[in-house]
């Protein structure tokens, strides 16, 4: 029989995070650190509204590159915050939908793609679907964005450099300094940045300053899934400068043959979530991740997480993969970094779960070192 298993399938392997998150429906009441997923449900009034959507039979396709009204408040906030005169957005479904249509829309085979590292998992097999070439730059072991590494990683080869702040594994929030200094290094080198910033929310000590806010070269991932807990819901938009509107254009028609819309009746819930608070959720997260802090800091090497809900710890004298087995065994569910890095030194903890959990979790982990 002939093999009809395309050969990009070769390339990448099945989600070590899904594999986990798999493994942790088929135990009795495991303490799961592993899926990046809220705790809390969507707030009422934005379940409100997509039901309201429903009801009013707002269920058929929107325009391709999403709701005309969603667009245009998305359009005012980048405009505000960016200070783009004209920007260009797409409705997508969700951030990994954005990733995926940017990649289509920019990667050749053979384009080089820089990446520190440690990365969202995604990056990289997209990147070697599409034939491009992953340069990994090490941000070990701070995770602060290794501004003077990107810069020599640069080669005419260079296509594209990703930006993911607040970091999934990390939590690393990216300093101003750094930010600056990235976008002036992607303004002379004329390089695209594709800054992800779905945690954009979750920032507990300073702001979480955007390379947009100092580049025109620059696309901007934001989504619904982690804020208002919609990751069911697969809502996010892309936002670029009016210098990259052709951009915007490609992904719009890449779109139309594959992903067609996102979800209409979500879109219309998603125009009352960019004006939501969700400070008190933030609130709450931030004591999650002192939680986690203070409860491993003693034991185990990590950096104190500044966004996002997720700590990257370093296993003492051992592979993480080793260490993560023993968890594993112990009920505890975490995701070896290798699936996050090329090394093979910290394993992660997404701590979107209940304080009960967590400090069960804490003390667990304490003993197995």
């Amino acid at each position: 029989m002939k093999n009809i298993i395309a050969d990009r399938t070769k390339l990448i392997d099945a989600s070590g995070i899904r594999k986990v998150f798999a493994l942790a429906a088929t135990m009795k009441d495991p303490v799961n650190f592993s899926i990046g997923q809220p705790d809390f449900d969507v707030p009422e009034p934005l379940k409100q509204k997509a039901i309201e959507a429903i009801i009013a039979g707002q269920n058929k396709y929107s325009q391709t590159a999403g709701d005309d009204s969603l667009k245009e408040q998305i359009t005012g906030q980048v405009r505000h915050e960016f200070g783009w005169k004209n920007p260009s957005v797409i409705v997508t479904s969700g951030v990994s939908g954005g990733i995926l249509l940017t990649l289509l829309a920019i990667i050749n085979p053979g384009d080089e793609v820089i990446i520190p590292d440690p990365y969202f998992v995604m990056y990289k097999h997209l990147v070697n679907m599409l034939g491009g070439r992953c340069v990994f730059v090490d941000s070990y072991p701070d995770f602060g964005l290794p501004v003077e590494k990107i810069a020599a990683a640069v080669t005419e080869k260079t296509k594209l450099i990703i930006l993911n702040s607040p970091c999934n594994p990390t939590g690393a929030v990216y300093s101003e300094q750094q930010v600056k200094a990235l976008a002036k290094i992607a303004a002379e080198k004329d390089i695209v940045v594709m800054t992800d910033e779905i945690y954009e929310k979750f920032c507990y000590d300073d702001s979480c300053p955007s390379i947009a806010g100092y580049c025109d070269k620059v696309i901007v991932l934001r989504g619904f899934s982690k804020s208002y807990a919609m990751t069911g819901w697969r809502l996010g938009f892309a936002a670029v400068h009016e210098s990259l509107k052709c951009i915007i254009e490609e992904m719009t028609k890449i779109q139309q043959y594959t992903f067609v819309c996102a979800p209409t009746p979500f879109q219309k819930a998603a125009i009352s979530a960019l004006d939501f608070d969700v400070s008190s959720l933030v609130d709450v997260y931030r004591k999650k991740r002192d939680l986690i802090y203070n409860g491993l800091k003693d034991k185990f090497e990590l950096v104190k997480p500044g966004g996002a809900f997720y700590a990257f710890v370093k296993v003492p004298n051992s592979s993480a993969t080793k260490f993560v087995e023993k968890a594993i065994a112990n009920n505890v569910l975490v995701i070896p970094g290798n699936v996050f890095s090329e090394k093979d030194t910290h394993f992660r903890i997404s701590y979107a779960t209940s304080d009960d959990k967590i400090l069960r979790g804490i003390e667990i982990l304490r003993k197995l070192v």
